[in-house]
């Protein structure tokens, strides 16, 4: 985490001030509340990066804590990926793992207090006259026909309530603050509703649960969290999330908010993510083309390169639309300084080298990566026949086309120079070339100094290993999917970003990694190995691209439009 230490913005300046006047002692202690309703996505490891980030830079504590007060919503698996999650970024919140749920008993306390203190009541309108009578930005809320039963009555019916002995809906409790306040959230908020539902944790225990307004605040008092950071959508809230603490006369933290990561060409809401993974729009909360850390890991995304983006771009206090080719970009500049280099032909076209020794195998030395001395060498097959990339030939080569094409030289990544002299066509096609090589040249340098203007990479034809290669690219064609009102964003969905390459052919010292290692293959990209990988089929995933071409797509498609 030493890339995060040194970071300052305005969330970092409260911290000092806090800690120059000596306020909450000089503690720091945030932490990070999933709810375990989908899985993490880019924006949470934002808020992870700061929280746990906060916590390492001043010594302090950060605490997970999920926010499990909606069990419609709420399952195990949710919890194990976070956690999951926030291991693989590389944080830990060692015996900091906390649930609301770990505090319904002192959270209906609390109700109780706030009844007995005339500041809460149970309502028995529908949730459509309560929504009606709240009023709008510019005309005040109407006051409940029950907003005066008496201390005893809501007491008695609260209790009733969490026996059971109501239906879904049938009451709530609220709290009694202002109806005519310009700040709607202040407007008597629900603070508990009936919901017959078991909990992943308390199973059948209740029948009422707090919601996040009321919770939130009380979990951070109880934790003795310092500084509540937020999302700016949570800025509104902030005067409740004062007033419910400030009523009970509890530990009071602090709540900042901070402009929340919007990614360009993707969704971050886990309402529309989750939509997308059960309509099966795309496979599985960690589909590589999903912003989910999950999604992300998979594609071969590190856990640094995530950090190093998150530290980037900043925290701010407007939202803001960020590129998702500055995401791309920090995948790269991570990658190219630390991930190995092998060779792989994604499209094949076979090459034979008629003056190569018939039935001959030598071991080509190649360097593991340019970037890392220590990362060392490795030895690559080469023999009579190989493969190389059908893009590397043009039987009518343009003008400033440097690679195969019949009569001309070129040089092989880290073995020899051939020559193309004759090409196999079949149904008008070219499967094979036919090429000289000059045995002078092993290494690819030639004694004579001559130069040739291209270098091409390959694989040996007998010793390559099948691979199945799947390319991703960005899940929408929009930049902002969910910018328009008369579009549907599942709409927008790039029917390109998914595409499967089978009878890829890739060098044999591929066999030796493992699930999700990430390596560049030369001149093509970054990738890693799929976690679905077996025996007998390696499958492998594409990172991203050596260069940013989503513009020159992006403007074809338009253009198609």
């Amino acid at each position: 985490m030493d890339n995060i230490e040194k970071q300052n913005d305005f969330i970092r300046e409260i911290i000092n001030n806090d800690i120059k006047t000596n306020k909450y002692n000089g503690r720091v202690h945030t932490r990070f509340p999933p709810e375990p309703n989908g899985y993490l996505h880019i924006g949470h490891a934002k808020s992870i990066c700061l929280n746990f980030g906060i916590a390492d830079q001043y010594n302090g504590l950060c605490n997970l804590r999920f926010d499990d007060t909606n069990p419609s919503k709420e399952e195990t698996e949710y919890v194990e990926s976070i956690k999951d999650n926030i291991r693989w970024l590389g944080f830990d919140w060692n015996d900091r793992l906390y649930f609301a749920s770990d505090y319904f008993n002192q959270m209906y306390e609390y109700a109780i207090d706030l009844i007995k203190k005339g500041k809460a009541y149970v309502d028995d309108q529908t949730p459509e006259d309560i929504s009606r009578n709240r009023g709008t930005f510019t005309e005040a809320g109407n006051e409940s026909p029950f907003r005066n039963r008496s201390i005893e009555e809501n007491l008695s019916l609260f209790e009733q309530m969490k026996q059971g002995i109501f239906k879904d809906g049938e009451k709530v409790l609220r709290a009694k603050i202002d109806m005519t306040h310009p700040n709607i959230n202040m407007r008597d908020p629900i603070i508990y509703r009936i919901l017959h539902a078991s909990h992943h944790r308390t199973g059948d225990t209740w029948c009422i649960y707090p919601t996040y307004d009321w919770a939130h605040g009380l979990e951070d008092s109880i934790e003795k969290i310092t500084h509540s950071i937020c999302t700016l959508e949570f800025e509104n809230h902030r005067p409740l999330y004062d007033w419910f603490l400030e009523q009970l006369d509890v530990y009071r933290p602090q709540q900042i908010e901070f402009a929340r990561l919007n990614l360009s060409y993707t969704v971050m809401s886990k309402r529309m993510l989750k939509e997308l993974v059960d309509e099966k729009h795309v496979n599985g909360w960690d589909d590589p083309r999903l912003p989910t850390i999950s999604g992300m890991r998979r594609r071969g995304f590190s856990p640094s390169s995530i950090q190093n983006f998150c530290k980037k771009i900043g925290i701010a206090k407007a939202n803001s639309l960020i590129d998702y080719g500055f995401l791309e970009h920090s995948v790269r500049d991570d990658l190219n300084k630390t991930a190995l280099r092998f060779m792989g032909v994604l499209r094949p076209l076979k090459v034979v080298i008629d003056n190569y020794p018939e039935g001959q195998v030598e071991e080509l030395e190649a360097i593991n990566n340019p970037e890392d001395e220590s990362a060392g060498k490795r030895n690559i097959p080469f023999s009579k026949e190989i493969y190389v990339e059908q893009t590397d030939f043009m039987e009518e080569p343009y003008k400033k086309f440097y690679r195969l094409s019949i009569g001309r030289e070129v040089r092989l990544r880290y073995g020899y120079f051939i020559t193309c002299t004759d090409i196999v066509k079949e149904n008008d096609k070219v499967v094979t070339l036919h090429c000289t090589y000059d045995p002078e040249t092993k290494g690819g340098y030639a004694p004579d100094n001559r130069k040739v203007k291209s270098t091409i990479h390959w694989v040996s034809a007998d010793q390559s290993i099948d691979a199945e290669i799947h390319l991703y690219d960005r899940l929408f064609t929009e930049e902002d999917p969910t910018g328009h009102d008369f579009y549907d964003f599942k709409d927008l969905l790039n029917p390109d970003s998914h595409k499967v390459l089978k009878d890829c052919k890739v060098e044999p010292n591929i066999s030796n990694l493992k699930a999700f290692d990430r390596f560049q293959f030369e001149r093509l990209g970054y990738f890693c190995i799929d976690p679905d990988t077996t025996n007998n089929q390696i499958i492998i995933n594409r990172t991203v691209t050596l260069r940013d071409s989503w513009k020159k797509i992006q403007k074809q498609f338009k253009e198609k439009k």
